[in-house]
């Protein structure tokens, strides 16, 4: 594997953080391109990076949700537009793409966990630009892969976790919803199964998130206990925050599809979470 590169496009992000350490660690070459020296939205600075790749790997997006809103134009530029341009590119160039994509494809009245074939039907921008993302990368026609995550966090960038505990330490009571539910996924589980896959060059649409489902609420409790913070935990509904961009209440994903392609097991929610609590 040493003598394949894997270009990693947002690779300074949260996600991307990881995913290149683990590459690295599984003996890939790895080239990173992130802001500000590389945009994905600048098409020379693009055809550069894919011509000069074996795979890529595209982690850059818009993630600002709240922001989306009133920056549909730049976070469709990124989302979508660019991503279309990327599979044009990869295409012409035969090369293989993994994108990441999003639990915010769906409206999250489901009762049963969403699987890939489920019709999404995103309601806000983010989830829109995101769901056009990926439709215009499948309509460029290369070889391609479409991971969805959800839930994620991880040692870089800003993510529920970190915000609750940094809120937690300020000694003031905490609201935290109680009628969303996912699965917390570590990004160290998303880049070893992105790792996994870059070795099949699977063809397709997959879920990926850590096994089991919670509350946000159930959650926060986790980690308190296990931080052993003192905090007045407060359950509340999505209704109670006041917020431009609307969330889906489930985020549940039917993982069956790519748990038959991964040679590892999905860990449980509780132990990726356990593990980046002892390293924080």
């Amino acid at each position: 594997m040493a003598e394949k590169t894997i270009t990693i496009l947002g690779g300074r992000g949260m996600l991307g953080t990881d995913l290149a350490k683990t590459c690295e660690h599984q003996g890939f070459g790895v080239r990173v391109f992130d802001l500000p020296r590389f945009d994905i939205t600048d098409a020379e600075q693009l055809k550069e990076a894919v011509d000069s790749a074996d795979t890529i790997i595209n982690c850059a997006a818009y993630t600002n949700v709240d922001g989306a809103e009133s920056e549909a134009d730049l976070a469709y530029k990124v989302n979508a537009a660019a991503v279309g341009r990327l599979g044009e590119m990869a295409r012409r160039a035969d090369r293989w793409v993994l994108h990441v994509s999003t639990d915010f494809v769906f409206d999250g009245e489901s009762d049963a966990p969403y699987t890939e074939t489920d019709a999404a039907k995103p309601i806000n921008e983010y989830g829109r630009t995101k769901l056009a993302g990926e439709r215009l990368l499948a309509e460029a026609g290369g070889r391609h892969c479409i991971v969805r995550v959800q839930w994620t966090y991880g040692s870089a960038g800003e993510n529920f976790p970190k915000k609750l505990i940094a809120r937690a330490k300020s000694g003031q009571d905490l609201k935290v919803v109680d009628d969303q539910t996912g699965s917390p996924t570590a990004t160290t589980e998303v880049a070893g199964a992105i790792c996994d896959l870059v070795g099949k060059k699977p063809h397709g649409l997959f879920h990926f998130a850590a096994e089991g489902y919670v509350s946000r609420y159930e959650m926060a409790k986790f980690m308190f206990d296990r931080l052993s913070l003192d905090v007045n935990l407060l359950p509340c509904k999505t209704g109670d925050f006041a917020s431009l961009a609307e969330r889906p209440l489930s985020s549940r994903f039917d993982c069956s599809k790519i748990k038959a392609v991964l040679d590892e097991p999905i860990r449980p929610w509780r132990e990726p979470l356990e593990d980046f609590l002892r390293h924080l």
